[in-house]
Protein backbone atom coordinates (compact mmCIF):
# COMPACT_ATOMS: atom_id res chain seq x y z
CA UNK A 1 0.00 0.00 0.00
CA UNK A 2 1.34 3.42 -0.99
CA UNK A 3 0.76 6.29 1.43
CA UNK A 4 1.43 10.01 1.14
CA UNK A 5 2.60 11.66 4.36
CA UNK A 6 2.23 15.45 4.23
CA UNK A 7 3.98 16.85 7.30
CA UNK A 8 6.30 19.88 7.60
CA UNK A 9 7.79 18.95 10.98
CA UNK A 10 11.00 17.02 10.09
CA UNK A 11 11.24 14.96 13.28
CA UNK A 12 7.59 13.88 13.20
CA UNK A 13 7.80 13.07 9.50
CA UNK A 14 10.91 10.95 10.00
CA UNK A 15 9.42 9.16 13.04
CA UNK A 16 6.11 8.37 11.34
CA UNK A 17 7.67 7.54 7.98
CA UNK A 18 10.18 5.06 9.38
CA UNK A 19 7.54 3.36 11.52
CA UNK A 20 5.16 2.88 8.60
CA UNK A 21 7.90 1.63 6.28
CA UNK A 22 8.96 -0.93 8.90
CA UNK A 23 5.47 -2.46 8.90
CA UNK A 24 5.40 -2.74 5.12
CA UNK A 25 3.89 0.46 3.76
CA UNK A 26 5.42 2.47 0.94
CA UNK A 27 5.62 6.08 2.11
CA UNK A 28 6.18 9.28 0.13
CA UNK A 29 6.83 12.36 2.26
CA UNK A 30 6.21 15.99 1.31
CA UNK A 31 6.50 19.04 3.54
CA UNK A 32 4.54 21.67 1.54
CA UNK A 33 0.88 21.90 0.67
CA UNK A 34 1.44 22.89 -2.95
CA UNK A 35 3.78 19.93 -3.46
CA UNK A 36 1.15 17.63 -1.96
CA UNK A 37 -1.55 19.04 -4.22
CA UNK A 38 0.59 18.37 -7.28
CA UNK A 39 1.49 14.84 -6.15
CA UNK A 40 -2.13 13.95 -5.42
CA UNK A 41 -3.12 15.14 -8.88
CA UNK A 42 -0.45 13.11 -10.65
CA UNK A 43 0.39 10.05 -8.48
CA UNK A 44 -1.68 7.07 -7.29
CA UNK A 45 -2.02 6.65 -3.52
CA UNK A 46 -4.08 4.42 -1.24
CA UNK A 47 -4.27 6.89 1.64
CA UNK A 48 -3.13 10.37 2.66
CA UNK A 49 -1.92 11.43 6.10
CA UNK A 50 -2.40 15.19 5.99
CA UNK A 51 -1.23 17.87 8.38
CA UNK A 52 -3.26 21.11 8.36
CA UNK A 53 -0.61 23.73 9.11
CA UNK A 54 1.50 23.55 5.97
CA UNK A 55 3.60 26.15 4.12
CA UNK A 56 2.49 27.49 0.72
CA UNK A 57 -0.95 25.81 0.88
CA UNK A 58 -3.04 24.95 3.93
CA UNK A 59 -3.95 21.32 4.48
CA UNK A 60 -7.67 22.06 4.24
CA UNK A 61 -7.13 23.60 0.81
CA UNK A 62 -5.18 20.51 -0.25
CA UNK A 63 -8.14 18.43 0.91
CA UNK A 64 -10.67 20.67 -0.85
CA UNK A 65 -8.79 20.43 -4.15
CA UNK A 66 -8.41 16.66 -3.80
CA UNK A 67 -12.15 16.13 -3.33
CA UNK A 68 -13.01 18.64 -6.08
CA UNK A 69 -11.15 16.37 -8.52
CA UNK A 70 -13.42 13.50 -7.50
CA UNK A 71 -10.72 11.55 -5.64
CA UNK A 72 -12.13 9.16 -3.05
CA UNK A 73 -8.96 7.86 -1.39
CA UNK A 74 -9.03 7.98 2.44
CA UNK A 75 -7.65 11.08 4.14
CA UNK A 76 -6.44 11.00 7.74
CA UNK A 77 -5.92 14.45 9.19
CA UNK A 78 -2.96 14.54 11.56
CA UNK A 79 -2.50 17.91 13.22
CA UNK A 80 -1.86 19.94 16.35
CA UNK A 81 -5.04 21.92 15.67
CA UNK A 82 -7.25 20.26 18.23
CA UNK A 83 -10.31 22.52 18.22
CA UNK A 84 -13.74 21.09 17.51
CA UNK A 85 -14.20 23.71 14.77
CA UNK A 86 -11.10 22.54 12.87
CA UNK A 87 -12.11 18.90 13.28
CA UNK A 88 -15.63 19.55 11.98
CA UNK A 89 -14.34 21.62 9.04
CA UNK A 90 -11.95 18.87 8.02
CA UNK A 91 -14.56 16.14 8.24
CA UNK A 92 -17.13 18.23 6.39
CA UNK A 93 -14.64 18.86 3.60
CA UNK A 94 -14.14 15.13 3.05
CA UNK A 95 -11.60 13.88 5.59
CA UNK A 96 -12.23 10.31 6.77
CA UNK A 97 -10.60 10.50 10.19
CA UNK A 98 -8.88 12.97 12.50
CA UNK A 99 -6.00 12.27 14.90
CA UNK A 100 -4.71 15.19 17.00
CA UNK A 101 -1.07 15.53 18.02
CA UNK A 102 0.49 14.18 20.17
CA UNK A 103 -0.46 10.63 19.28
CA UNK A 104 0.75 7.07 19.65
CA UNK A 105 2.08 5.18 16.63
CA UNK A 106 -0.04 2.15 17.48
CA UNK A 107 -3.20 4.24 17.25
CA UNK A 108 -2.09 5.82 13.98
CA UNK A 109 -1.38 2.42 12.45
CA UNK A 110 -4.72 1.05 13.68
CA UNK A 111 -6.60 3.96 12.12
CA UNK A 112 -4.72 3.56 8.84
CA UNK A 113 -5.60 -0.14 8.72
CA UNK A 114 -9.26 0.61 9.43
CA UNK A 115 -9.46 3.25 6.70
CA UNK A 116 -7.73 1.04 4.13
CA UNK A 117 -9.94 -1.91 5.00
CA UNK A 118 -13.07 0.23 4.72
CA UNK A 119 -12.04 1.73 1.39
CA UNK A 120 -11.15 -1.64 -0.14
CA UNK A 121 -14.60 -3.08 0.59
CA UNK A 122 -13.02 -6.42 1.48
CA UNK A 123 -13.94 -8.56 4.47
CA UNK A 124 -11.28 -8.61 7.23
CA UNK A 125 -10.31 -12.19 6.32
CA UNK A 126 -9.67 -13.09 2.69
CA UNK A 127 -9.46 -16.80 1.85
CA UNK A 128 -7.93 -18.07 -1.41
CA UNK A 129 -7.07 -21.73 -1.80
CA UNK A 130 -5.31 -22.80 1.40
CA UNK A 131 -4.16 -19.25 2.01
CA UNK A 132 -5.67 -16.71 4.39
CA UNK A 133 -4.97 -12.98 4.43
CA UNK A 134 -5.99 -11.04 7.52
CA UNK A 135 -6.40 -7.48 6.26
CA UNK A 136 -6.50 -6.18 9.83
CA UNK A 137 -3.12 -7.54 10.92
CA UNK A 138 -1.80 -7.77 7.31
CA UNK A 139 -0.74 -11.35 8.07
CA UNK A 140 -0.63 -13.97 5.30
CA UNK A 141 -0.84 -17.59 6.39
CA UNK A 142 -1.22 -21.04 4.81
CA UNK A 143 -3.31 -23.49 6.82
CA UNK A 144 -2.59 -21.48 9.95
CA UNK A 145 1.16 -21.16 9.37
CA UNK A 146 2.43 -17.59 8.83
CA UNK A 147 3.94 -17.00 5.39
CA UNK A 148 7.23 -15.11 5.84
CA UNK A 149 6.97 -12.23 3.39
CA UNK A 150 9.32 -9.26 3.26
CA UNK A 151 7.71 -5.79 3.29
CA UNK A 152 8.06 -5.48 -0.52
CA UNK A 153 6.70 -8.98 -1.13
CA UNK A 154 3.76 -8.16 1.15
CA UNK A 155 3.19 -4.92 -0.76
CA UNK A 156 3.06 -6.84 -4.06
CA UNK A 157 0.68 -9.40 -2.54
CA UNK A 158 -1.65 -6.70 -1.17
CA UNK A 159 -1.91 -4.93 -4.53
CA UNK A 160 -2.65 -8.19 -6.35
CA UNK A 161 -5.08 -9.38 -3.65
CA UNK A 162 -7.01 -6.10 -3.89
CA UNK A 163 -7.70 -6.95 -7.55
CA UNK A 164 -8.08 -10.69 -7.07
CA UNK A 165 -8.51 -12.46 -10.39
CA UNK A 166 -7.88 -9.27 -12.39
CA UNK A 167 -4.63 -8.26 -14.10
CA UNK A 168 -2.39 -5.61 -12.59
CA UNK A 169 0.21 -4.04 -14.87
CA UNK A 170 3.88 -3.97 -13.97
CA UNK A 171 3.75 -0.16 -14.02
CA UNK A 172 0.87 -0.09 -11.53
CA UNK A 173 2.70 -2.46 -9.20
CA UNK A 174 5.81 -0.30 -9.42
CA UNK A 175 3.85 2.84 -8.51
CA UNK A 176 2.25 1.08 -5.55
CA UNK A 177 5.35 -0.47 -3.95
CA UNK A 178 8.08 2.11 -4.54
CA UNK A 179 8.15 5.68 -3.25
CA UNK A 180 8.87 8.37 -5.83
CA UNK A 181 12.40 8.91 -4.53
CA UNK A 182 13.29 5.21 -4.62
CA UNK A 183 16.30 4.24 -6.72
CA UNK A 184 14.59 1.46 -8.64
CA UNK A 185 13.24 0.56 -12.07
CA UNK A 186 10.03 -1.13 -13.18
CA UNK A 187 12.03 -4.27 -14.00
CA UNK A 188 12.58 -4.75 -10.26
CA UNK A 189 8.93 -5.81 -10.02
CA UNK A 190 9.79 -9.06 -11.76
CA UNK A 191 12.21 -9.92 -8.95
CA UNK A 192 9.60 -9.44 -6.23
CA UNK A 193 6.92 -11.29 -8.20
CA UNK A 194 9.34 -14.20 -8.67
CA UNK A 195 10.10 -14.31 -4.94
CA UNK A 196 6.41 -14.13 -4.07
CA UNK A 197 5.65 -16.99 -6.47
CA UNK A 198 8.24 -19.19 -4.76
CA UNK A 199 6.78 -18.49 -1.32
CA UNK A 200 3.23 -19.20 -2.52
CA UNK A 201 4.14 -22.70 -3.70
CA UNK A 202 1.96 -25.28 -1.96
CA UNK A 203 -0.67 -22.71 -0.94
CA UNK A 204 -3.08 -23.41 -3.79
CA UNK A 205 -2.56 -19.82 -4.93
CA UNK A 206 -0.32 -18.53 -7.71
CA UNK A 207 0.66 -15.36 -9.52
CA UNK A 208 0.14 -15.74 -13.27
CA UNK A 209 1.48 -13.54 -16.04
CA UNK A 210 -0.89 -12.35 -18.77
CA UNK A 211 1.18 -11.15 -21.69
CA UNK A 212 0.59 -7.48 -22.34
CA UNK A 213 -1.71 -7.09 -19.31
CA UNK A 214 0.34 -7.83 -16.21
CA UNK A 215 0.09 -10.16 -13.23
CA UNK A 216 -2.94 -11.91 -11.73
CA UNK A 217 -3.32 -13.48 -8.29
CA UNK A 218 -5.72 -16.40 -8.17
CA UNK A 219 -6.46 -19.87 -6.96
CA UNK A 220 -4.69 -22.62 -8.92
CA UNK A 221 -7.13 -24.26 -11.29
CA UNK A 222 -9.65 -21.44 -10.84
CA UNK A 223 -11.42 -20.79 -14.16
Amino acid sequence: MRLLLVEDHPEIAEWVGKALIQVGYVVDHLDRGDFADHALASEAYDLVILDLSLPKMDGLEVLRRLRSRGATLPVLILTARGSTEDRVRGLNMGADDYLPKPFELDELEARIKALLRRSSGHTPLLRIGRLEFDTTTRQVSVEGRPLPLTPRELAVFEVLAARLGKPVSRETLFEKIFSFDADAHAEAIEIYVHRLRKKLEGSGVAVSTLRGLGYVLGEIGDG
